[in-house]
C-alpha cells in the first residue's frame, strides 16, 4: 500500500499529544473531586457516572481522527484499469523565424529578441495545454512544417528550444505561405476543430496573407495573432552582435518595424484574435480564447492506475463516530439496575 498524500500522515504524531492532554484533564478533575471527600465516598452521590466509558469514547474519537488522516492521505493498494476519452483542438504554431526576429521585442535596443519572446509564449502555451494537439510550421521567406500534429508535448518543447533564423534560407516574412502550410498540417478529422496560431512581427511584403486567413476561415479554422515587436522600431543584429546591426545596399542600418495594423487584419480575416505579444498575460490571452472553442474527441486512453482505497478509512471514521454518539458517559439507567451477578432468592 502506498499514499498519494504521504505527508499528511504526519498528523498522526498530534494523536497522542492530543491524548495527553485528555488525560492531564481527567486527572485535573479527579484531582478538584479529591478536595470533596474520599473518591469511594463520592461516588454513591453520582451514581450515574460510568467509570468505563469516557475511557471508550476517547478511544473511539481517537480512532476515528486517525481513520480521517489516513483517507485523507489517499490509501492505494492495487491497480484498477481506467479508460479516458480525451476532447480538446488541433493547434498549429507557425513561428517566423525570418531575420528581423532577432531585432528587441521591446523599445529597449538590449531586450530580448523578438524570437526569443516568440519562443517563450510558446513554451507557455504548450505548458497550459491539456488535452489538445500541437504541430508547428516555421516561415521566412517560406515555409516547413516541422512538426505534424501531435500530443507529444515533450517533443513539442525540444523544437521550440532550436527555433532559430537559419532554418529558412530564404528570407521575408510570407505570413500566407504559413497559413497555407499549416492547413495542411492539420489532420483529416472534420469533426475536430483547428486553430492557427502566428507568432510574428507581421513584416509581411506579401498580399497574399489576409487572403489565406480568410481561406482558413472558409475551412473552418481559426486564424490568431500574437505580434512581437514595437511600431518604434529596433535594429536587426548580425551573428548575435550587440554592436554590428543588417544594413542595406547603402550602408545604412535596417530598421525593422512590427506592424500591428496588417496582425490585426490578418486576425480579423481569419477569425480569429489579436494579442501584443509584448503583454505580461498575452499566454494567458490566448490560452483563454482557445478555450472558448469547442472542444471534440481527438481518441480514448487506457491504463492502469492505482486502486483508491481512503473511502475504506471513511467508512471506518465514520462508524466510529456514530458509535460514539450513542456512547453516553453517564451509565443507562435501566440497565445499571440489573444485578447480573446475584443469586436469585426463594
Amino acid at each position: 500500500m502506498d499514499f498519494a498524500n504521504p505527508k499528511i500522515l504526519y498528523l498522526l504524531a498530534a494523536l497522542p499529544v492530543l491524548l495527553a492532554l485528555y488525560l492531564l484533564a481527567r486527572y485535573s478533575r479527579r484531582r478538584k473531586l479529591a478536595r470533596y471527600g474520599n473518591p469511594e465516598t463520592l461516588a454513591p452521590l453520582m451514581p450515574e457516572a460510568s467509570k468505563y466509558k469516557p475511557a471508550i469514547k476517547i478511544t473511539l474519537q481517537m480512532l476515528a481522527l486517525a481513520s480521517l488522516i489516513i483517507a485523507l492521505a489517499r490509501p492505494r493498494h492495487g491497480e484498477r484499469e481506467v479508460a479516458e476519452t480525451r476532447e480538446g483542438i488541433e493547434i498549429i504554431i507557425a513561428v517566423d523565424v525570418s531575420r528581423s526576429m532577432l531585432a528587441s521585442s521591446t523599445d529597449d535596443a538590449k531586450g530580448i529578441s523578438r524570437l526569443d519572446r516568440a519562443k517563450y509564449l510558446f513554451t507557455r502555451l504548450i505548458n497550459n495545454l491539456e488535452n489538445d494537439k500541437v504541430g508547428l510550421v516555421v516561415f521566412a521567406g517560406n515555409s516547413s512544417l516541422q512538426l505534424p500534429i501531435t500530443n507529444d508535448f515533450v517533443s513539442a518543447k525540444i523544437y521550440i528550444k532550436d527555433l532559430s533564423t537559419s532554418m529558412i534560407n530564404e528570407q521575408g516574412t510570407d505570413i500566407g505561405a504559413a497559413i497555407d502550410m499549416a492547413l495542411q498540417g492539420f489532420s483529416s478529422d472534420e469533426d475536430v476543430n483547428k486553430a492557427i496560431i502566428l507568432l510574428t512581427d507581421a513584416e509581411d511584403h506579401e498580399e497574399q496573407a489576409v487572403a489565406m486567413a480568410d481561406k482558413a476561415r472558409q475551412a473552418g479554422v481559426q486564424v490568431n495573432v500574437i505580434g512581437v515587436g514595437t511600431a518604434k522600431g529596433a535594429l536587426i543584429p548580425v551573428d548575435g552582435s550587440s554592436s554590428e546591426f543588417l544594413k542595406d545596399e547603402n550602408g545604412t542600418p535596417v530598421t525593422t518595424r512590427f506592424n500591428a495594423e496588417s496582425a490585426k487584419m490578418i486576425a480579423q480575416s481569419g477569425n480569429g484574435n489579436y494579442i501584443n505579444g509584448n503583454d505580461a498575460d498575452a499566454d494567458k490571452q490566448m490560452i483563454d480564447l482557445l478555450g472558448q472553442i469547442d472542444k471534440a474527441t481527438l481518441g480514448s486512453v487506457k491504463y492502469k492506475a492505482s486502486a483508491e482505497r481512503f473511502y475504506i478509512f471513511l467508512w471506518i471514521a465514520f462508524a466510529l463516530i456514530i458509535t460514539d454518539i450513542f456512547v453516553l458517559d453517564r451509565k443507562i439507567g435501566w440497565l445499571s439496575k440489573i444485578n447480573f451477578f446475584s443469586k436469585s432468592v426463594k
